[in-house]
Parts: C-alpha cells; structure tokens; sequence
C-alpha cells in the first residue's frame, strides 16, 4: 500500500483645510465625495472572491479547485508527481500554466479529483483519511456575501470503515499488521469543512506559518540580537577607520623635510607601488563582472520580493526574476569586466568578454545539466525537460552573450580607472610579515563577521529549500542582506589598511578574497547543516544536495567578493587621493 500526502492549491491572492477658502474647499469636497473612485490590483496580486452557488457571478465563484503537488520525502532530495502512483486520477487532468521558475524547480501541479463547493461539505471520497479545512474571511457583510481564503489545512486521519455502504469516521483506526500478506481492501476517505475567521484578512494569511513554527519567539529574538551586533561591529570599525586616518592624515601633512617622510613608515610609503597591477588580472576582472552582475539581480529580486511581488503564494515567481534579471544584466556585467581588465593594463578585451560570459555560467550550466542527468534517470518530477534546457541555452547565448559583448565593447573604449599616484618602475620590497599580517590569515578571519550576521537566515533558507518550509520573510532577508554587504566593505577595507600598514600592497587579490571567503564558511555550514539536521539516505540524493549546494556558493563567493573589492578600491583611491601623495 502506498501512503500519500498532497497540497491544497488555489487561485487566492495577497485636506488639508485653510480658513480663506473654506466655501471653494467645501465645494471641492463635495465634489470628490459624489465622483466615482476606481481602484485597481498589480498584475498578479488580485485576491479570487468566493460565495455561495446561489450567489455565484462573473467575479464571484463558488467551485474551488484543489490542485495536488509533487511527493516529497526528508530522507530523499528525489521528488515525484502525483500521477506516478496508483491513487485517484482527476479524470479531466488539468494542469495550470507554469512559468519558468515552476519547471525549473519542479513545481508541477495538476488537478485532483476532489470537487468542493465554498461553504458545503461534499460526500466522502476514497482517501483514508484527510480532513480538509479551509478558512475563509468576508471583508464586510454588504458586499454580497464575498469571502476570500485565508488558510487550508490538512489533517491525516486513520479509520477503519467496515461498511463501505456505510461511511462513517468514528471508528478504530487503519491498522495492518506487518506480517499480513493476504488481500486486503482499503477504503479512503476525505471531507472538506468551512471556518470563518473574522479575525486574520486575505493580506495577513501567512501569519499562521510562523505561529506554526516551533520555537518561534527565540528565532525572532535570534534574528534581533543578530541585528544589533551586527550594527554595533559595524559601527566599531567605522570609528577605528575614521579616527585612525584621521590621525595619520595630520602627521603626515604636517611634515617639514623630505627626510621625515624617509623616516616614516606605514601606508604611505608603499604609494609609488599601490596601483601596481596584481597578478591573473584576467581571472580578477571576469571574477568582478560577473560578481555586478549576480549583486544586481541579488538586490533587485529581494528588493522586489520585500514589496511582495515575488510572495510564497506565487509559485516560482522568485527564481523565474532571478533568471531573466541575470540574463537582461548581461551588459553591466562586460562593462564591469572590461573596465578593470583596462585598469590592469590588460589588452586582450575579447578574450576578456568571452570569459566573462562563459566562464561561470558555464559551470552553473554543466553542474545543473549533470544533476538533471541524474535526475531523468531516477525518473524524478524535478527533472527538467530537454526543451527547457534548450530554451535556457538559447536566453543565454541569444540574450545575456550579446548584452555582455555590448558591455564589455564599451567598457574596454571607455577611459581606465585613473592612479591618484605614480607607480614605481621597480617594485618596492615587502618587509618581513608576521603571522598576524600574512594574507591568509587576514583572508580567513575577514569572513567570519559577515558569516555572522547571516547565519540565522542561512538555516531558515535551507530550511526552505532542503525541508519543504515555506520561506515568506523576505523584509528580514532584505535587511540582512543589506547588513552582509555592509559589513563586508567594513571588515575587507579595514584588513586592507592593516596590509597597507604593514608594507604589503598587494591588496587587489586580498581584497576580493577576504570578503568572498565568507563563501567557504557557507560551504562549511552546508555540510553541517546535512549531516545534522537532514535525514537523507543514499548516493544520488549526497550528490544532488553537495550540486546544488555548490551553485549557492559560487553565487555568494562571487557578490561578496566583488563588494569587498570595490569598497577597497574606493579606500585606497580616497586616501592617496585626499594626500596627493607624488
């Protein structure tokens, strides 16, 4: 006997007065009061309105659709359509459109065939046994009796129905001891039941999932305390920053001879070799524009799902922005590149813009088609099929390529990024480092507080992707979000001040490492996070998890790293700037 839990689906959706004027004011007044108001919903929001059958119109209908999901297991990544098992088949199969954040995940859903009324209870039908309850609101009592759904909820259920004429769900439970192996006649039953809530509205229906949660009040305070702590580190290496340059600054403008400055030590004696090119200035610079390019689709997506255009109840909503923003970013992404390529006196532009396109798509690509691979031959509904592959192929050759090749064109005819100062012919000697000024440690210890302050939606998110959660707090993502960033620049500027200090100006290469290792942080988590908190068994679900896990990381190592590198580039433009040191 095969066991089955499925979803509910629906279409439901999230004077200014002055004396001189008073008669001429009134008159305005009256006149907006009597004229007819219009509103409209955004495209994609507007909630579906529910009534009773003998009150059923245009935009009020009294059928509701119950839409069955993908099967899903904690102990396997693999995912399966409902249809593959032997259980009741809608016999007019009807599957809403998808769009291409549904495919690319997986997030096929077909019709059922439960049929319910709004506000009737249907007869039983073969399922033992689910109770389903859908909560309704009706925003006032003189617009017709319209109602909206606010919650549903499935209860499974055990009985043993002895009379199949008969159905009643009142007795023992479905019991079928281990060792039986004769024929056995299973009757499975269902029912839908109505609840008004005069409380939570159509705009507060995801209310229920966090009050769901266990532990709720210590994950929020977790998150807040992770706030404030992050702000205050924050705070603290602005001010060690600003008062530090600050004193440098006036002693070194106050300086009287050349032979005080010969004197001196620290970053200003390194200015004649600061802007000197780094090493695998190619490498850096594709690394750079395609960290614009993931930055800006990052920002863009959160910025949209915070507004609440992206909701949980828009199934893949989310990942379809995030593609078709990544492809139409293509331009900012060869500009990026090319530029900075320039900047290391590179010349070799095209070689610089095929890179920048191809390079870390590519292994995106080819990682994502070698877990398909797997997937088609696990027979799992989470494969995607060879004409969205092709069609994802040709987005990104026929759209996101071109965009790059116009960035990257105009990039490498624009001006370079200018030196404040002249680099020295001859490379000045690098003193002897401690353990302490050595790069690696600096790159180590500068992501362990940008990981910090992100580690708590870290596991929310896995939570959601990896435990089939609902992941709806899109306002806290986007403020941790803008924290990350923010503390990345603080942490890689003031490591780059401290190198600088010490002599050492190679910082080009350190810059976007130290932010970007947060990345390896988040692989370290990952990995913990799977052995601790997930119950999946077998090969091909390690690989699928370990795959996928290694995109998410190549995105962060990217962003991160390139937001650590600008901020750098910045500081130590500003500083040589400001001193016009020659």
């Amino acid at each position: 006997m095969s066991t089955r839990g499925f979803r509910v689906g629906t279409n439901v959706w999230r004077l200014r007065s002055a004396i001189p004027r008073l008669l001429l004011e009134l008159g305005l007044l009256l006149g907006l009061q009597a004229a007819p108001c219009a509103a409209f919903y955004l495209p994609g929001l507007a909630p579906v309105n529910f009534c009773e059958a003998d009150r059923e119109t245009a935009s009020c209908k009294s059928s509701i659709a119950i839409f069955v999901n993908r099967l899903d297991s904690v102990e396997s990544v693999l995912s399966y359509e409902y249809n593959i098992f032997d259980f009741c088949q809608d016999s007019e199969k009807k599957s809403p459109s998808e769009n291409l954040g549904q495919v690319l995940f997986g997030e096929r859903i077909t019709s059922s065939p439960y049929k319910s009324e709004f506000n009737k209870n249907n007869t039983f039908y073969l399922f033992n046994h689910v109770d389903i309850t859908l909560t309704y609101h009706r925003e006032s009592e003189t617009n017709g009796g319209i109602a909206r759904l606010v919650t549903a909820r499935l209860d499974p259920k055990s009985y043993k129905h002895s009379d199949e004429n008969h159905l009643t769900c009142d007795g023992p439970p479905m019991e079928i001891p281990g060792e039986y192996t004769d024929k056995l006649n299973v009757t499975y039953t269902y029912s839908v039941k109505f609840e008004e809530n005069k409380n939570v509205k159509w705009a507060s229906r995801w209310d229920y999932i966090l009050e769901s949660m266990s532990q709720t009040n210590i994950q929020w305070f977790s998150i807040m305390n992770s706030l404030v702590i992050v702000l205050f580190l924050s705070g603290m290496v602005a001010m060690v920053i600003l008062r530090t340059l600050h004193r440098d600054i006036i002693r070194y403008n106050q300086m009287s001879s050349s032979e005080e400055a010969q004197d001196d030590f620290g970053w200003k004696l390194v200015h004649g070799d600061v802007f000197r090119p780094p090493r695998c200035p190619m490498l850096l610079s594709v690394f750079l524009g395609q960290g614009t390019q993931v930055l800006i689709m990052t920002f863009i997506t959160l910025f949209l799902a915070c507004l609440g255009f992206l909701s949980a109840s828009k199934r893949g909503a989310l990942m379809t922005c995030a593609v078709v923003l990544w492809v139409l970013l293509g331009t900012p992404a060869g500009y990026v590149s090319a530029k900075m390529y320039k900047t290391f006196k590179g010349v070799n532009w095209k070689t610089n813009f095929l890179l920048t396109a191809l390079l870390c798509p590519g292994i995106v690509v080819i990682d994502l088609f070698t877990m398909n691979i797997i997937l088609w031959v696990e027979g799992s509904s989470s494969a995607i099929s060879f004409g969205t592959l092709i069609s994802i192929l040709a987005m990104w050759f026929g759209i996101s390529v071109p965009l790059t090749f116009f960035g990257a064109y105009f990039g490498s005819k624009k001006k370079q990024f200018g030196s404040p100062v002249h680099i020295n012919q001859i490379p000045r000697h690098i003193p002897r480092r401690t353990f302490f000024t050595k790069p690696l440690f600096g790159v180590v210890i500068g992501g362990v507080l940008p990981f910090g302050c992100i580690f708590i939606q870290l596991f929310f998110i896995l939570n959601s992707i990896w435990s089939h959660q609902i992941y709806f707090m899109f306002g806290f993502l986007f403020l941790v979000f803008i924290i990350l960033l923010i503390t990345c620049s603080e942490a890689t500027v003031l490591l780059c001040y401290f190198h600088l200090c010490a002599e050492d100006y190679h910082w080009w290469w350190r810059a976007f490492l130290t932010s970007s290792f947060t990345a390896v942080y988040f692989f370290m988590y990952a990995v913990y996070y799977f052995f601790t908190k997930l119950q999946i068994t077998g090969i091909t679900s390690t690989i699928l998890y370990f795959g996928y896990t290694m995109i998410m990381v190549l995105i962060f190592f990217l962003f991160t790293g390139t937001i650590g590198f600008f901020s750098c580039f910045w500081f130590v433009t500003k500083i040589y700037s400001v001193l016009k040191v020659d």
